[in-house]
């Protein structure tokens, strides 16, 4: 006689496999068709990911590079190479943070402001809008909640490795 417990981690995993797989693939779709839909404005999914964080109100002020890495989940490492190409197009500009001066405070310029409000927003609502085509508000929500739960588990996840890595 079989396990039914081991049918069922067994059916886990390979349920597992294929969620994270679809993951990897909308990940990859995300950056293909959405650098496509503001490649016109000389974006990628990653400027736009920039420049949506620093158009919220409560980053009016700019933010730290270390605060922007950490709110788009991304190594400052990373993160450095795409803020020196958005400075160099005028998007963005870096300067010593007052209250910290070993930091350096990123801010939208108005040309950013500008591309990012007038010419990307339209494009991207309009990729949303075709990208989530028959998706329901209450498909949306639940979306939502499990990817911020699934995100929840990764964080928790990321902060014990870096806490096996200290040590």
């Amino acid at each position: 006689m079989e396990n039914p417990s081991k049918n069922t981690d067994i059916a886990r995993m390979e349920l597992a496999n294929r969620l994270f797989f679809r993951l990897y693939q909308c990940a990859n779709m995300l950056h293909k068709t959405g650098s496509r839909a503001v490649e016109d404005e000389g974006l990628t999914t990653q400027q736009w990911a920039v420049l949506g964080a620093l158009s919220r109100p409560e980053a009016q002020g700019g933010m730290s590079v270390g605060d922007l890495a950490r709110y788009l989940m991304v190594s400052r490492q990373n993160l450095s190479g795409l803020i020196s190409r958005m400075e160099r197009d005028g998007h963005i500009q870096t300067a010593p943070d007052g209250r910290d001066r070993r930091s350096r405070l990123v801010t939208m310029t108005e040309v950013g402001q500008q591309v990012w409000s007038v010419k990307a927003q339209p494009k991207i609502h309009a990729y949303y809008e075709q990208a989530l085509h028959d998706f329901s508000v209450g498909d949306l929500t639940h979306t939502l909640h499990y990817l911020l739960k699934l995100l929840d588990n990764m964080r928790a996840l990321d902060g014990l490795d870096a806490a096996a890595d200290e040590s």
